[in-house]
């Protein structure tokens, strides 16, 4: 399909052509009325459709209809997830928009399915697409600039350019500030345990980590460090296996919180205390940290006010107006509560 059919509602004689009927056809067709026999009907609507044909009465019913803008999670994990879509959801209600939660998968799509589903967002109106965590291409993303559909990416994998919007959090400095915690309390065996070395956000906290160590002359020891996965079992899994060195860490700096919940699991299972045995830092703040025993100290990301920033940007580039910058990053915070202590004498 041509860009400038995209751009631009096609007048009905571009319908006709290529639907090889005469003008008058056409808007019979588009204007509801029933004597046209039903292939001539069938092949004047794939045209409409082909073209990005919108009738009258089709965009008066849509601009009667609240605004909507779709979202599409690369993989719900618990608390993180509510915790945006409760912004999203605060700052929808305050704008008079709907959330169209979406079930795409855009890793796992290709090229052709990507136009389809611009398309599709087209055809339905949509404001505007919010990813959050999700895998795509500048390629693929290209395909939504192409079709003018705003998009805002949260906690990006790949990093996009600066033509496209991204919400994050301060993510180097959280990690930094973390494992600090940690080497204040006395910490010297200090691991961790990260998500997807391919999110931009997991290798940033990696970074803080590695930062920390390294500015108070403190070994980086590879059998220290694992990277992979946003979950429970992930985090469980490296815990057994950092516990079961002849030199085990005395704490562990995890790349979430779901992560974290995993090593205090493997800790428990083991009749290791937390936090007299061993230390435990998580990343993210959910609510859920709260709730565990003992309590999570974890590096609080603003999830909530990063879900308004993302929904806010991206009704400013549906109405046509510039954002301040393309890329937003908001403060982070430690929270420490009750999994943090010295090491064992």
């Amino acid at each position: 399909m041509e860009g400038r059919t995209k751009n631009r509602r096609p007048i009905l004689a571009t319908v006709a052509e290529l639907a090889g009927v005469s003008v008058p056809t056409v808007s019979k067709v588009i204007n509801g009325r029933v004597d046209v026999a039903p292939n001539t009907r069938a092949r004047i609507e794939a045209a409409l459709l082909e073209l990005g044909y919108e009738s009258p009465m089709k965009r008066r019913a849509r601009a009667a209809m609240p605004p909507a803008v779709e979202l599409v999670f690369g993989g719900m994990n618990e608390g993180y997830s509510l915790e945006l879509l409760k912004g999203m959801l605060q700052e929808a209600a305050g704008e008079g928009v709907e959330l169209v939660l979406s079930s795409m998968a855009p890793a796992n799509l290709h090229e052709a399915d990507h136009e389809e589903w611009a398309r599709r967002m087209v055809e339905s109106g949509r404001a505007g697409l919010i990813l959050v965590t999700s895998e795509m291409s500048v390629e693929q993303l290209a395909l939504f600039r192409a079709w003018n559909i705003p998009v805002v990416i949260i906690d990006p994998y790949n990093p996009p350019d600066s033509g496209f919007a991204s919400v994050g959090a301060t993510n180097w400095a959280g990690g930094k500030g973390a494992v600090e915690h940690l080497i204040g309390l006395g910490h010297r065996k200090i691991a961790h345990i990260g998500g997807p070395v391919a999110a931009e956000c997991s290798v940033a906290r990696q970074h803080g980590y590695l930062a920390a160590l390294m500015g108070h002359g403190i070994e980086v020891r590879g059998e220290y460090m694992a990277m992979g996965s946003f979950s429970n079992s992930f985090g469980s899994q490296w815990a057994a296996t950092m516990l079961d060195l002849d030199d085990p860490p005395t704490a562990i700096f995890t790349g979430n919180d779901s992560i974290a919940i995993g090593v205090l699991g493997e800790a428990q299972r083991r009749g290791i205390r937390v936090p007299e045995e061993l230390s435990v830092v998580g990343f993210d703040g959910t609510a859920l940290g709260g709730q565990v025993l003992p309590r999570l100290t974890s590096v609080a990301q603003p999830l909530q006010e990063m879900g308004r920033a993302a929904l806010r940007s991206v009704l400013r580039m549906s109405r046509g107006e510039a954002l301040d910058s393309p890329r937003m990053e908001l403060a982070t915070t430690l929270v420490v509560r009750d999994s943090t202590a010295p090491p064992p004498a």
